[in-house]
């Protein structure tokens, strides 16, 4: 495959932040790949290169990737360009080689290299502006026999959860995070796992759904302790252990601090729910292999922009995203059997779904939803 030309500019984000977008032409058309940001980032992640121009969008600008890319760009030096000016070129080209076979892109994925999506429905921490610490929690439809049937189980779901929030705590408490999930100014983690639990009911799915929950735990650890109604890693591990809604929760993310591995390989030990990986593990080869090797967690969080290519990304949904459905095609080419890209809101998370839901269509009587197996989809 010969590239053409490759062009990158600066667009926006779902939060109105400038990030990459990359075309790249070759003899089969024009490839377009967009870039997102997170806004809990572990401090491992590759880093993003911004302008620091404090006069031009808060110095959040991306003008000097977008030049690097336009003038710069080199395979043999792609480490020092930054997170986002290779991975717009990476992902433009994994699209390109999927078209130059002939295939499509998801297909291309699983040469290189159904899932029950997990609907982010209550923001808190860095997701939204409310008091609520931990960042998500979610719902995730693994009753479902198709993936049809779980956007419209996490659809209505959604919707009885803002009905729910508006009588209890008024209209304005309905107001959405930067994920499309409901951000109201709650203080309490067991009152958003009990609104989740009466929207599900009134829903009428009890029994097809379970919860998820990002805690993003290095957010509030500050000097050894956690800055909530408890202070000790101990403590901190039991809150866990011991909650009377933990039975509700089947998946629980960065639980702890991205360097406190002692309490994540215990809690792990100690639990039989997915354990996730993401500030932790940060789609970094490097320390996948402590996770996997001090068994840390049982599940890892794929995220793109983290290491910064798609080929680093196999080795090994940001909150700020753009409309580009490259990750939707990157779970069903890795049978992942999850995905977890926002709340069934907002046309940058719906546009990842709706392509799922293209892609089952198009795989008929092939495509199979993980369902319960979510957790071994193969």
């Amino acid at each position: 495959m010969s590239i053409l030309k490759i062009h990158a500019r600066e667009i926006f984000d779902s939060r109105g932040n400038p990030t990459v977008e990359v075309d790249l032409y070759t003899k089969k058309g024009l490839f377009r790949a967009a870039v997102p940001s997170g806004a809990s980032t572990g401090i491992y992640e590759a880093l993003e290169l911004r302008d620091n121009d404090k006069t031009r969008y808060l110095g959040k600008g991306v003008k000097r990737a977008v030049k690097y890319i336009n003038e710069f760009l080199a395979p043999a030096l792609c480490n020092q360009f930054g997170a986002n000016a290779i991975l717009g070129v990476s992902l433009a080209v994994c699209k390109a080689g999927a078209a130059e076979k002939g295939v499509p892109l998801y297909r291309h994925i699983a040469d290189l290299a159904g899932n029950p999506d997990a609907f982010n429905v209550i923001n808190g921490g860095s997701h939204a502006g409310n008091k609520l610490a931990m960042q998500e929690f979610m719902i995730l439809p693994v009753g479902a026999s198709t993936f049809k049937e779980a956007m419209r189980i996490g659809a209505e779901v959604y919707h009885n959860l803002k009905n729910v929030i508006k009588k209890k705590y008024g209209q304005d408490a309905t107001n959405v995070g930067d994920e499309g999930g409901f951000a109201p100014n709650i203080l309490e983690n067991k009152e958003a796992l009990e609104l989740l639990k009466e929207a599900i009911g009134k829903a009428g799915y009890t029994e097809k759904i379970v919860i998820g929950m990002d805690v993003a735990a290095s957010e509030f650890y500050k000097d050894g302790k956690y800055d909530l109604d408890f202070n000790s890693v101990l403590q901190h591990l039991t809150h866990y252990n011991h909650s009377p809604l933990s039975s509700t929760v089947v998946s629980i993310e960065d639980p702890f601090d991205q360097d406190d591995w002692a309490a994540w390989s215990k809690f792990t030990a100690e639990t039989s729910i997915q354990v996730v990986g993401d500030d932790l593990t940060v789609t970094n080869p490097k320390r996948i292999a402590r996770g996997v090797a001090d068994k840390a967690c049982n599940c890892l969080l794929l995220k793109v922009n983290q290491i910064g290519s798609v080929t680093e990304s196999l080795q090994a949904h940001r909150s700020g995203e753009t409309e580009d459905t490259f990750i939707a095609d990157l779970v069903v080419g890795l049978c992942t059997g999850q995905i977890k890209t926002g709340a069934p809101c907002r046309s940058e998370r719906l546009a990842k779904y709706n392509q799922l839901l293209r892609i089952e269509e198009e795989l008929g009587d092939k495509a199979v939803f993980a369902g319960q197996n979510f957790r071994h989809p193969i």
